[in-house]
């Protein structure tokens, strides 16, 4: 049974990624702030008596079908209402970027140039965006083995899919994502 702290530690050990891989899915930050904390909300209410190690497995199935709810929600609520505010393309200003933040948090590395850090801060940027052209399937199965570290069988557990399908899926997005990037002219 896992105590109080460790239910805690989990949460805040895995909130910012938890919230990267979902602003990669729904590609909005605040619906993928809200996804985030019904899927926190959901694992205290209901599996916070659950054993420690089982914590990161219900998490990422309870993260996965919470987005999924997020978006059969915003299909129907689309079929039935079209609000004109969602063609804006123009994005609100101080969004929050996890991987720059790192980038720019890191002090101990050594200290780039103006125009090496814009570069890096780009490429960062295009990486980002190829991740995101992804098909649905292909980018969980990618952030989940790549992102957030999980092996063949916990990545597949938590898609509710075949082992094979994780390789398959992985692999697709990988090559997909190697052709992007070179013709970006981004080298591995």
């Amino acid at each position: 049974m896992a105590t109080e702290k460790e239910l805690s530690d989990f949460l805040k050990n895995v909130e910012k990624r938890a919230f990267k891989r979902s602003v990669y899915h729904v590609r909005d930050d605040e619906a993928a702030l809200d996804i985030v904390q019904d899927s926190m909300m959901k694992l205290a209410e209901h599996y916070g008596d659950k054993p420690a190690d089982e914590l990161p497995m219900l998490f990422h199935r309870i993260l996965s079908n919470t987005t999924l709810d997020w978006f059969r929600r915003n299909k129907t609520r689309r079929a039935l209402f079209s609000n004109f505010s969602d063609f804006d393309s123009d994005k609100a200003e101080g969004e929050f970027d996890l991987l720059e933040s790192l980038a720019l948090d890191n002090d101990s590395q050594i200290t780039q140039s103006a125009e090496d850090n814009f570069a890096s801060i780009a490429k960062v940027h295009e990486i980002e965006e190829e991740i995101q052209n992804l098909p649905a399937r292909q980018r969980e199965a990618f952030l989940l083995r790549y992102w957030e570290d999980l092996d063949v069988s916990e990545t597949a557990a938590a898609m509710g899919c075949s082992e094979g399908s994780v390789k398959t899926h992985c692999s697709r997005a990988v090559q997909a994502l190697s052709k992007a990037l070179k013709d970006k002219g981004i080298q591995p």
